[in-house]
């Protein structure tokens, strides 16, 4: 890791740095130590090659007072990021890996940018102006988060810039028609902002010239106690929703909207791990948390949840234009993964909050579409609020 920084391509937009780690502290874990410039600023440096040939650029986004991320160009994905706690230390609190060969063969989608559609379609097929489509089946006998090879598997290209209030990215990639088994070009165009409020703002867009269905998210792996550092059942979870959309034994929504009902109860602050246990049949399908809920938020944007995590102080708000939210509690993970540091990530030591439209909406006609028609701007933004208690 220290090698690489020291490879930087520096691009470096702000006028002074400031620095509150020590020269050990930047030796030993550079990432740790933001650079804590007086302004916004972008660093990029090479990241890596795939495996069929394409160089693939990490962006360094710093909002100068105490928190900074790492992008890369190969799926969007979120390299770390370091966010201040209660003390005023900057920790990561993403899963995943340090080098692109490891994302490449290892990651359950960490920190990556999904799309076509994120999550679940049902048989991996859907009919649309009287076609019927057929995608790849790659979770069981279902598609999920775009297919083998989705937007979390593309080398994006990428442009920045820098405002006196955030550090920018903006990722572009062209899905052609056929693509995954989907219909139309579709032109996606997705912004990362890190700003000097301690947010960040993902902007989603995209144009198509076929009617497509189209449901973009983030996968991010959260631990607000730090990426690696032990389970997140101690989590305090709020979710702003008094629905969800129940599933059958392969995550694929039912098609009913029911209320919250103990487990999923998280109208009130609550430990993650209260009810993770549950004999509950929904928990037993998702072995613990993999549901999506009907966000109570209405349109435009708002409040879908909230974490806190005690030890840290850290709080994390999620706010999104989008109806629904899949709130997963890292079940799948079962140690077998070591990422970062050396850390081994066992069952749930992360959780992700993923905003959406429902899983299966090309075959649920009474879920909000998902259907981009030629035209129209698919337009959505989310934002990662962090405060500390």
């Amino acid at each position: 890791m220290l090698l690489r920084k020291l490879s930087i391509l520096t691009l470096v937009l702000s006028v002074a740095v400031l620095s509150s780690c020590t020269e050990t502290q930047k030796k030993d874990s550079p990432k740790k130590c933001p650079k804590q410039s007086l302004k916004p600023s972008i660093e990029k440096s090479y990241f890596g090659t795939t495996k069929d040939g394409q160089k693939v650029y990490e962006y360094m986004l710093d909002n100068g007072k105490g928190m900074d991320a790492g992008i890369i160009t190969y799926g969007g994905v979120m390299t770390y990021l370091n966010v201040p706690d209660k003390n005023g230390k900057s920790d990561d609190i993403l899963l995943g890996f340090d080098n692109l060969k490891d994302f490449e063969e290892k990651s359950d989608y960490f920190n990556a940018l999904i799309g076509r559609y994120g999550n679940r379609i049902a048989k991996g097929k859907f009919e649309l102006n009287g076609k019927t489509y057929t995608l790849a089946t790659n979770n069981g006998e279902n598609h999920l988060h775009g297919g083998d090879k989705g937007f979390d598997k593309r080398v994006w290209s990428a442009t920045h810039s820098v405002t006196e209030d955030a550090a920018n990215l903006t990722l572009t990639y062209l899905s052609k028609d056929g693509e995954e088994g989907y219909p139309g070009s579709l032109r996606c165009v997705v912004t990362y902002s890190i700003t000097a409020d301690n947010e960040l703002v993902i902007d989603y867009k995209a144009e198509t010239d076929k009617a497509t269905p189209v449901n973009l998210t983030q996968h991010n792996y959260y631990n607000l106690d730090g990426q690696g550092s032990g389970k997140i059942l101690d989590h305090k979870l709020m979710i702003n929703a008094s629905e969800i959309t129940p599933v059958d034994e392969g995550l694929i929504p039912t098609g009913e909207i029911v209320d919250v009902y103990g487990p999923f109860d998280f109208t009130e602050p609550k430990k993650i791990g209260k009810h993770i246990n549950s004999a509950d049949i929904q928990m037993k399908y998702g072995k613990g948390y993999d549901h999506n809920f009907v966000l109570d938020k209405g349109k435009g944007m708002g409040l879908a949840a909230k974490v806190y995590e005690p030890d840290s102080g850290r709080i994390m708000e999620v706010w999104t234009e989008e109806p629904g939210l899949q709130f997963y509690s890292g079940n799948f993970l079962d140690g077998t993964i070591v990422g970062k540091e050396g850390k081994r990530y066992v069952q749930r030591c992360a959780f992700c909050l993923e905003t959406q439209h429902f899983p299966d909406s090309p075959n649920k006609p009474q879920f909000p579409s998902t259907i981009l028609e030629p035209g129209e701007v698919y337009n959505t933004k989310t934002i990662y609020k962090f405060k500390t208690k």
